[in-house]
């Protein structure tokens, strides 16, 4: 009996060692299953991940990038398809990015499309390629007002899905992000499994999460790059529109007999609305203009450029500055804006007769040193702005005005850039402080003046940042 009883004992431990043995080879191919998928799964998401990061080495196109955030989901979870939808421009709607091949909708379809896809199948994507989703829309509009992601196998949440569940384009399972970076609402990253397929798990909800995360990332970074490459295209073409307006001024004065003349505009941006130019009237007479128009940047810049092209027309062979600006202005005048003006200051020098004749269209007063007496004061000729009265007054007080200079004798004009520029406690350089450098340095040359003009405006203002166009001439009588 002993002998048997042991033989049994020895046959049933063999037996439960052959199914330990048994189970826990199968424990661990299963484990080496799951080890598989996992490192599957992460050379995926590290492919995806690598994927969005190569993106950014060369230019993407946004379409590029949405495709590839939409098919790198769809991979990594295994779903029949997925859909992404950006905000638009005005933030107050989404619109339908990428949308995969096989993707079951995922907003609500009319009943008058889904008649119309019985006969063509394509009009359901024609619908959805073209709909953009409110707010208060469906389950795609609900996660990105609440910015909640969701997991849905049953769909008494999404009634709109849940009618398409017994039709052809009917979803099992839908998982959907809404996509944000800081303060920034992006859109919404949506996959589905139809009605056939194998439900999204809890598990592969954290992985497409980290997905939209990631993704989220990534259209932000896209839209930095691309408001970096918009402004270094602009900032190019403002440098070209900068060198345009560098060729439109002078970039010396002219000689005529009897006088001495320096020029200089210093713009506070890449262009300037300041403009400054030296004319020739005639064999005797030269034309000296100085202008500001209101505004800065480039609707300024474009203003100067037809007002230098208008008052160029209109000086050759007109010995009355007050008739050239009467004219400038009703050509000008109908093409304004309502906000915008030029102040103008326009003198003609006739070195025959050692005469200034001088225009003001509301520009700032220039300055005379007098050389006998050294005195500066500003010469207040009468003038109204050009651009704000189509000529009946204009006309009127725009008159010509004799301005007497003797030898070593100067006359300064000047925008409102120099006289209001700033310091660092706020504080204008002023008319006294303009007078004054004048003052010191009227015995020099024309171009001395200017140049200790804009030195003792730079020392006053230091590091304080201009907003304002600054140009100089300075005429001496010699």
């Amino acid at each position: 009996m002993w002998p048997t009883v042991l033989l049994g004992l020895l046959v049933a431990s063999v037996a439960g060692w052959i199914a330990t043995s048994y189970l826990q080879r199968q424990r661990i191919r299963k484990l080496e299953r799951s080890h598989e998928e996992i490192q599957v799964e992460e050379t995926l998401v590290f492919d995806f991940l690598h994927g969005l990061g190569e993106a950014f080495r060369e230019t993407i196109r946004p379409q590029e990038l949405h495709r590839l955030i939409v098919e790198g989901a769809t991979r990594i979870l295994d779903a029949h398809g997925g859909a992404l939808y950006v905000t638009d421009r005005t933030g107050g709607k989404l619109t339908p990015a990428f949308i995969s091949k096989g993707c079951p909708p995922l907003i609500d379809i009319p009943t008058d499309i889904l008649q119309q896809a019985a006969a063509s199948p394509s009009a359901v994507e024609r619908f959805l390629r073209l709909h953009t989703v409110t707010p208060d829309e469906g389950l795609v509009g609900r996660v990105w007002q609440t910015g909640q992601s969701v997991c849905l196998d049953e769909f008494s949440e999404a009634p709109e899905l849940a009618k398409l569940r017994d039709s052809a384009f009917g979803s099992g399972s839908i998982m959907a992000a809404a996509l944000r970076y800081g303060d920034q609402d992006l859109g919404v990253l949506a996959l589905a499994n139809g009605p056939m397929g194998a439900p999204f798990s809890q598990g592969d909800f954290v992985v497409f999460k980290s997905i939209a995360e990631q993704s989220a990332f990534a259209l932000y970074n896209a839209i930095i790059y691309s408001m970096a490459n918009e402004k270094k295209r602009l900032d190019h073409d403002l440098e070209i529109a900068r060198d345009i307006q560098r060729i439109l001024l002078p970039s010396e004065a002219p000689a005529i007999d009897g006088f001495q003349i320096s020029g200089i505009n210093v713009p506070a941006r890449q262009v300037s609305g300041d403009y400054f130019d030296y004319i020739e009237v005639d064999d005797v007479r030269l034309g000296v203009a100085i202008a500001d128009v209101s505004g800065k940047g480039v609707p300024a810049s474009l203003i100067m450029a037809i007002c230098r092209s208008v008052l160029r027309a209109e000086a050759a062979r007109n010995p009355s500055p007050a008739d050239v600006l009467r004219k400038v202005n009703r050509q000008l005048y109908p093409d304004i804006k309502e906000d915008m003006f030029i102040s103008m200051a326009y003198l003609i020098l006739d070195h025959q007769r050692n005469g200034v004749t001088l225009a003001r269209a509301g520009h700032d007063a220039p300055l005379l040193y007098q050389r006998r007496s050294e005195i500066v004061a500003p010469v207040k000729s009468p003038g109204m702005v050009v651009g704000i009265d189509s000529g009946s007054v204009f006309d009127r007080l725009t008159v010509d005005f004799a301005v007497s200079l003797e030898r070593d004798d100067c006359l300064v004009l000047y925008t409102d850039g120099v006289t209001e520029a700033l310091n660092t406690e706020g504080d204008e350089f002023g008319v006294d402080r303009l007078m004054q450098s004048v003052r010191s340095s009227a015995k020099d040359s024309a171009q001395a003046i200017v140049k200790k003009i804009i030195e003792d405006v730079r020392d006053f203002t230091g590091l304080a940042p201009q907003n304002d166009d600054m140009t100089l001439i300075a005429i001496r009588k010699t």
